[in-house]
């Protein structure tokens, strides 16, 4: 347990911190999620879509460095290869 006022204090501020980077990852888990789910239905549209919104959340937070920049990176590489992919409907 923290001694000082300052640890506390410190304490208190890395939980908050974790509560709000985990709150990102987890938006950042369902925006990719989102697109391998229009990928399955099939419908490239929807999925190309669902895809451009889906890359400004996974770049947003690659940039407060709450996930690498290179996992954000391979992230949209891999849904964007999914998407070409996919048969023209």
């Amino acid at each position: 347990m923290a001694n000082t006022a300052q640890a506390r204090k410190r304490a208190r501020q890395a939980e908050a911190t974790h509560q709000h980077n985990a709150s990102l990852k987890s938006a950042l888990r369902t925006a990719v999620k989102k697109v391998k789910k229009a990928v399955a239905a099939g419908d490239k549209a929807a999925a190309t879509k669902q895809y451009q919104e889906s890359q400004a959340i996974i770049d947003r937070i690659a940039d407060k460095k709450v996930v690498h920049k290179n996992l954000a990176s391979r992230t949209k590489s891999r849904l964007s290869q999914a998407i070409k992919g996919m048969a023209t409907a």
